[in-house]
């Protein structure tokens, strides 16, 4: 018996022992809520399995784990895009993207100053691996080089052109819309024509101007000359988390270091609902619709006008409605709605009563929507949100309202559609089971690969050799001009042999009639 308890407790001080929790430092400098709600589930995931957490971010957590470090940037500034989207005149599509552009260059530099961060970095502590978010801020990529640690690029709204850059994964612009379109997989000629130009500017403008600025705050904030922040994406750059997953997206190739772990953020189990959202929820035998905006939009910023619309639309809905409506008071509220400037999503989509969600069409949104099977009314406003809700109605569990034609019978019509048809609910149910239909939850698959870049000291065997290549010799330009020129020169070789050979023959045959003239 001795024998035995002595064994045991040598064994289980054996595992103590070779337990390993890795140090993980995670970036998540964006501003918006929704980019911080997700990279803090997974950093919270991490601490949960162990691992000493450490997280950058403008953001805290309500109920941090022990093990998980919260270096909180307090000079982030405030943007109000709510206001700016709702309620001013639309501005084109280049005004936003360049004005957008300048704030995230002012943004990286606050960041990069900021006493809390700064004295991260003087600390110089050891990380096995580093967590950066990647949406547009690159020079942030060098505490890969600060601190001599692998990157994992997390994007938070799965692939776009600054996260498959990282590793050289193929976009081919054929079947691969852009995120700034609705556009599908199988595109005309038209669209197709569209989103390579779309894209190709999209490469020239970021490629330019905004690379460009990054790589002098880069070199400003890490001056060290090697390596270069271009070099950085293959010395450390091991490789991206994608917030997606196929079931969800359009078929698109992507390399072995690309690891979609999409939907680790949604409750697999619904958290108790506060005793009046249940008795609401419970008590509506034909259904609750809910209604959000999301994280950053407001609600209370909609225009009188469209406000009055959708109450009127909802005052005549035989179902109920949950609107996350950000004030104390709703003008003209109907009886059937109930307003709270903050609703636990996640847990009332997985009611079985809601029967719809009305939404911005945000990733995280429609991604809770589809696991708990419930279709979606999207009014896109910005960035990938036209995308998501275009996906959306492709596949048959959404409709799009767009946000300049929100009337009242714009919505009415839609909502009684979706109310009357059960194809919609039918459809999100059958995406829904294709995407939990999953061989592991997706934490334990982004733990495994955090994990394995640490225990192989960066993975570099996953590194592809297009992460070294130029744009020219990625898409193997220079091979095709050399191939378009060769028979060029081949005829216009050609070309000058014969007028040489012409021109031998005219002055032979001048020759002869001149000599016979002599003659």
């Amino acid at each position: 018996m001795k024998i035995n308890f002595f064994g045991s407790l040598c064994t289980i001080l054996f595992c103590l022992g070779n337990a390993h929790g890795y140090n993980i430092l995670g970036v998540f400098h964006t501003g918006g809520k929704s980019h911080y709600i997700v990279g803090s589930a997974l950093m919270k995931g991490l601490a949960e399995a162990g691992h000493n957490v450490t997280i950058v971010a403008p953001f805290k957590h309500p109920n941090p784990p022990s093990n998980m470090r919260e270096v909180v940037i307090t000079t982030y500034p405030y943007i109000d895009v709510s206001k700016s989207f709702l309620q001013e005149e639309p501005k084109s599509f280049l005004e936003q993207v360049h004005e957008f552009i300048d704030v995230v260059i002012n943004m990286t530099n606050l960041i990069l100053t900021d006493p809390a961060v700064v004295d991260l970095m003087h600390k110089r502590e050891k990380y096995d691996v580093i967590i950066q978010e990647i949406f547009l801020a690159e020079a942030l990529l060098g505490f890969g080089k600060h601190f001599n640690a692998p990157i994992i690029g997390f994007s938070t709204f799965g692939a776009s052109k600054w996260s498959t850059d990282l590793n050289g994964s193929p976009s081919p612009p054929s079947y691969v819309p852009n995120v700034q379109l609705s556009f599908s997989d199988r595109m005309t000629f038209v669209e197709r024509l569209i989103n390579v130009v779309v894209t190709a500017a999209e490469g020239v403008y970021f490629g330019y101007y905004f690379h460009g600025k990054q790589v002098e705050l880069y070199n400003k904030y890490f001056p060290d000359p090697k390596p270069s922040l271009e070099e950085l994406k293959s010395t450390h750059m091991s490789l991206v988390f994608l917030n997606s997953h196929f079931s969800l997206n359009y078929p698109r190739p992507y390399l072995p270091n690309m690891i979609e772990i999409g939907g680790f953020h949604v409750n697999k189990k619904a958290n108790p609902l506060p005793k009046d959202l249940q008795d609401f929820l419970d008590s509506a035998p034909n259904g609750v619709i809910y209604f959000s905006l999301g994280s950053n939009l407001k609600s209370t910023d909609l225009p009188n006008e469209k406000r009055d619309a959708l109450l009127k639309v909802f005052g005549k809905l035989p179902v109920k409605v949950m609107w996350k409506w950000e004030d104390d008071n709703l003008p003209n509220q109907p009886n059937n709605v109930l307003v709270r400037k903050w609703f636990p999503q996640d847990d009332i989509l997985a009611h079985p009563n809601v029967v719809m969600f009305i939404t911005h069409g945000g990733l995280l949104s429609v991604m809770e929507s589809i696991y708990h099977g419930v279709p979606v009314l999207g009014i896109p406003i910005f960035a990938d949100q036209h995308m998501n809700i275009g996906r959306a109605q492709k596949a048959g569990y959404g409709l799009t309202v767009t946000y300049t034609n929100l009337t009242e019978e714009s919505i009415s019509w839609a909502i009684n559609e979706m109310l009357s048809n059960d194809r919609y609910a039918n459809q999100a149910k059958a995406v829904s089971s294709r995407f939990r239909d999953q061989p592991e939850d997706p934490m334990s698959r982004a733990t495994y690969w955090v994990e394995y870049v640490a225990r192989h000291g960066g993975a570099k065997h996953l590194v592809s050799g297009g992460q070294e290549l130029n744009f020219i010799q990625y898409h193997n330009l220079d091979v095709f001009a050399l191939l378009f020129a060769i028979p060029i020169l081949l005829i216009l070789g050609i070309r000058c042999l014969l007028m040489k050979i012409c021109c031998s023959r005219n002055k032979s045959k001048s020759a002869q009639k001149s000599s016979k003239k002599t003659n």
